[in-house]
Formats: C-alpha cells, structure tokens, sequence
C-alpha cells in the first residue's frame, strides 16, 4: 500500500508490516498529510489479524527523520493556554495500537522523529545513524522530544542531547551504549536486523505480544502524560517567535557540529 508519504507493505508469510516513511527529498520530514496518514495507518493495524509485528523506516540513506517539515503551516490558537501539535498524533500508542513496533534506524535521527523513537518499542540502527536535536539552537523550548529521550536514556545523556541542539550529534555507537539504541549493525543492515526480530516477535501468540506492549507503556505513561502536560505552556514561555526562529534557522552553520 502506498499513501501520502509513506509506504507499507505486509508479509502474510511472517505478518510482519513494514512503514517506510518516503519523503528522501525531504530526508523524510513529515509534513501534515503524512502526519496524517502515519495516524491512519496505525489505527488500521488494529484490525488487520494479518499484522502481527511492525518495522518502521525512512528512505534512503540519509535520514530516518528529520521532523516535522519546516514549510508545515500549523496555525496556533491566540489563547495561552492552547497550543496545536500534529506530532502528538504521529505515533502508534498515540493511536492505540498495542502491536509491537521496531524501528530501523540509518542517517540522521533528530528532532520530531523521537516522537516516532519514543513510541517504538525499541529501536536498531545501523553505523551511519546520527541522533540531535536542534531546537534550542534555533531559540525554541525542546519539550515534547525531551521527554520522550528521558524516558529511554541516562538524565545526562538525555540533557546533553536535548540541549547540545545542532553543535553535537550521538553517534550509533554512543546511542547504542547509552540504551537509545537496542542493536547496532553496519551500514545498510538495521532493517534486516529489525526484521528478524519482528518475525521472530509476530511467531508468538498476539494476545500475549500485545499484552507485553501495554505492560511496558504503562510502566512510563504517567511521568509521560505528566511532563508533557507542562510541555504548551514551556513552549510558550521560552521559545522565540517564528520570525526569530526562522532567522536562526537560516544562519545556521552546515557542518559546525561534531559526533561523538
């Protein structure tokens, strides 16, 4: 099946779906159509018996994600105390799918796409994966994807991350030693290894696969929907406004980072 964006095929030998998030011209930013068609495409694996297991990827082999894309219009309502987030719907536990889910990590990994990294499961990347997050470089509050990193890493790794913005990327390496990252392969070789284990996952019986899946989520899901009910209003606070934000963006340096 393809749709806005994305692709997804399935495998009715293994009941293994695939999602390949295909925008490579925009190192696979989503924009609103994909946003919502990733949403669509989630809360239909419900029904589908013939899916058992999911691997989520990018196209290409420059990026896995780079966010939401930055010519998105999301206009925000003029009270305080409302803020609209597209992305908030973006993930699978989002749209209540209890269906295991594994992500396949090549190129760059930052931004928006820890909201897709943090309602996976778990995640496999190959040696060329890089993990950031630019947001306070461009003089906006980094919330939602904060909250996401410091529910699977170290607190000083998540901060260290979360505040570096675009001077610092995680290599694969440190991402896989920190926990981020559950299996780290060589280059071209995280969707095969992502694959392996959703069969391996979708062999077992689903009622107790996605038992399992709900189990581990609701050992997070308060401190989640606790720090991110702060997360609107830290936004308004902190972040610059959008003209700002842009002018940053526009002077960024293109290599002044370093991986460690």
């Amino acid at each position: 099946m393809t749709g806005t964006g994305i692709r997804t095929q399935t495998d009715a030998t293994t009941n293994v779906a695939v999602v390949t998030l295909d925008r490579p011209h925009r190192h696979n930013a989503l924009d609103l159509p994909t946003i919502a068609q990733l949403a669509k495409t989630w809360r239909a694996f419900r029904g589908d018996d013939t899916v058992r297991a999911i691997v989520l990827t990018g196209s290409g082999d420059r990026a896995f994600c780079t966010g939401i894309d930055r010519e998105a219009s999301v206009p925000q309502p003029d009270s305080p105390y409302s803020m609209d987030d597209p992305l908030l719907t973006v993930g699978p536990k989002a749209n209540d799918l209890w269906k295991p889910v594994i992500a396949a990590v090549n190129g760059m990994a930052c931004g928006g796409a820890f909201y897709l990294l943090g309602e996976a499961d778990f995640t496999v990347a190959d040696e060329t994966a890089t993990f950031f997050d630019p947001h306070t470089t461009y003089g906006m509050v980094n919330a939602y994807e904060a909250v996401h990193l410091a529910l699977r890493m170290p607190p000083g790794e998540a901060a260290r991350l979360a505040l570096m913005g675009s001077a610092e990327r995680m290599s694969a390496r440190r991402a896989h030693a920190t926990g981020l990252v559950s299996e780290l392969t060589e280059p071209g070789g995280a969707l095969t290894a992502a694959l392996r284990c959703a069969e391996a996952i979708a062999a077992a019986p689903t009622e107790a696969v996605q038992g399992t899946v709900r189990a581990l989520w609701a050992a997070t899901e308060a401190a989640r929907a606790q720090a991110f009910a702060q997360a609107p209003h830290l936004l308004r606070l902190g972040s610059l406004p959008p003209d700002e934000q842009a002018a940053r963006f526009a002077s960024r340096p293109r290599n002044g980072f370093r991986v460690r």
